[in-house]
C-alpha cells in the first residue's frame, strides 16, 4: 500500500492581503512577494522528496496560481488538477472589499472583531467559519479523503479559513481552538493519515 499523503497549503500573499482588504470570494492576484512564496512552498516539498497524483485547488486565481507555481517548481505540472469553489474563502460578504482599518470605523472594533475571530456569527451578506465548514467538509469527505486512502499523493491549495476547516477535523481540534490556529501562506503542512482517516503524522514547512 502506498503513502495516504495529504498536504495543505495556503495560497502566497495577495494583491489584497498586502493592501490590508477584506478579500473573501473576490479574485486578486499574487503579489510578486505571494509569487516567490508560492515558489518556495513547491521547494520545500520537493526538499521533503514529495511528489503528487492528484491536486485540488479552489475556484478563485490566487489559489490556483499558487498551485501552478508550487507544481512547476516539483516538475509536475501535468498532475490531474480539480477546481471547485467548495474550497474558497470563507465569504466575507459586505466586508468583501473594504480595507480592515474603514471597516473598524464604520462597525467599531468589536464588531469587527467578533465577525473575524467568532465561530459562528457571519458579517452582514457573509459567512462565518461555520458556514466555510458546513461547505468545505462535505467536499473534503466526498472528494479529496477518497483519494488519500485510496494511496493517491494529494495536494490542496486554498485559503486560511476553508483550509481550517480541514484542519479542524483532520487534528480533532474545537471551534475555540480552530480559531487560533494560524496558516502561513505559501507554508505546506503535511499529513500522512492511517487507513481509518485519522492522522498519523503532521509535519509543519513553515519557515
Amino acid at each position: 500500500m502506498s503513502e495516504r499523503l495529504l498536504v495543505l497549503v495556503r495560497h502566497g500573499q495577495s494583491e489584497w492581503n498586502l493592501k490590508n482588504l477584506f478579500t473573501g470570494w473576490k479574485d486578486p492576484d499574487l503579489t510578486e512577494l505571494g509569487v516567490k512564496e508560492a515558489i518556495a512552498a513547491g521547494g520545500k516539498l520537493k526538499e521533503q522528496g514529495l511528489s503528487f497524483d492528484i491536486a485540488f485547488t479552489s475556484a478563485l486565481t490566487r489559489a490556483q496560481h499558487t498551485l501552478d507555481l508550487a507544481l512547476k517548481e516539483l516538475g509536475q505540472s501535468n498532475i490531474p488538477i480539480i477546481r471547485d469553489q467548495a474550497l474558497n474563502e470563507r465569504d466575507y460578504g459586505d466586508l468583501s472589499g473594504l480595507n480592515k482599518d474603514d471597516a473598524r470605523k464604520k462597525w467599531g472594533e468589536e464588531q469587527v472583531l467578533i465577525w473575524r475571530r467568532s465561530y459562528d456569527v457571519p458579517p452582514p451578506g457573509g459567512e462565518s467559519l461555520k458556514d466555510t465548514l458546513a461547505r468545505t467538509l462535505p467536499y473534503y469527505v466526498q472528494e479529496i479523503l477518497p483519494c488519500v486512502l485510496r494511496g493517491q499523493r494529494t495536494l490542496v491549495a486554498a485559503h486560511g479559513n476553508s483550509l481550517r476547516a480541514l484542519i479542524m477535523v483532520l487534528e480533532r481540534l474545537t471551534p475555540e481552538q480552530i480559531l487560533k490556529r494560524e496558516l502561513a501562506t505559501g507554508a505546506p503542512v503535511v499529513y500522512r493519515l492511517n487507513a481509518d482517516a485519522t492522522v498519523a503524522s503532521v509535519k509543519d514547512l513553515a519557515g
